[in-house]
């Protein structure tokens, strides 16, 4: 990754968004000291998500053995790795607002799906704190877990178009409304998607449902090439698994709340940064007779 390009990124969005944001706080009524940092919030943020391109399994070898070791003259106001994870919560709000910058516009063509975020291994949820009162227990095909959801929608080359998270036990289907608002064309999901009160609303603004059927089923004529967007469904699921195995945003090694999402968005922008993402190859023309009126 361009490290040089990715701080030119984060710093222009931080330098226009920290303003604006400091404004918008609410206040208690006392004074507090706004002492500017050694390090500024742009530098945080870049080594937030360089970290998820490296090969290191914990931000704290991470820092220390690499951006202390090697990235002297990019970071020349480093701060001890305990001052620096105290200056994580505060990149959350920038972080969560530059991952919308880096959503891609629809293109007729559009996958879901959702993936499990464990926090803890089942036989330790009675003792796991960190996350009791937000973690919930949810089941999928392969059973039980604690903790919550990450809902995808991507296009048709692999690039994020929405994000949800949500705990545990709430439902796919709940999240679908909100989270394609903006986009038209098709809609491919797995069975866990199927609801005709579903397919009707989201049809009724321009956006086709396509799913398997159940084996308890009538089965329907579909387009050939719908039966195709089924069979590469599958492109969201190598899409989950980067960010599971080479973005690591899951793991339960959280202390913290805050860092735990810090650490999820992080991983997402990390993601979109990827020389190659997962692709259909679709051509330009095949994707024109997708647009809001073909259906």
């Amino acid at each position: 990754m361009d490290i040089v390009a990715l701080f030119y990124d984060l710093d222009k969005f931080a330098v226009e968004f920290a303003p604006e944001w400091k404004r918008r706080l609410l206040q208690d009524g006392k004074m507090h000291r706004d002492r500017p940092s050694q390090m500024h919030l742009s530098e945080v943020m870049t080594i937030l998500v360089l970290f998820h391109h490296s090969n290191y399994h914990t931000l704290k070898h991470y820092y220390l053995q690499h951006v202390c070791r090697h990235l002297h003259s990019e970071f020349p106001h480093r701060l001890s790795y305990s001052r620096f994870v105290e200056h994580i919560p505060m990149a959350f709000a920038a972080l969560s607002g530059f991952l919308h910058t880096r959503f891609a516009s629809c293109s007729g063509i559009s996958f879901i799906d959702s993936t499990i975020l464990r926090v803890c291994h089942n036989l330790r949820i009675s003792s796991h704190k960190v996350m009791a009162g937000l973690a919930r227990r949810g089941k999928t095909s392969t059973g039980w877990f604690y903790g919550f959801k990450l809902h995808l929608v991507i296009d048709d080359r692999g690039q994020l178009l929405g994000v949800c998270f949500t705990p545990g036990n709430v439902s796919d289907l709940k999240v679908v409304p909100e989270l394609t608002r903006d986009l038209f064309g098709k809609l491919v999901g797995d069975k866990g998607y199927i609801s005709q009160p579903l397919f009707e609303q989201l049809f009724s603004r321009g956006l086709q449902l396509i799913t398997r059927l159940k084996g308890n089923m009538k089965n329907k004529l579909i387009p050939l090439f719908d039966k195709l967007l089924l069979r590469k469904r599958a492109v969201i699921e190598t899409v989950i698994d980067q960010l599971k195995n080479i973005s690591q945003i899951e793991h339960s090694r959280h202390r913290s709340v805050v860092n735990y999402f810090v650490d999820i968005v992080a991983g997402l922008i990390a993601y979109t940064y990827r020389e190659k993402l997962p692709s259909l190859n679709l051509r330009t023309e095949q994707l024109e007779l997708l647009g809001p009126t073909s259906i």
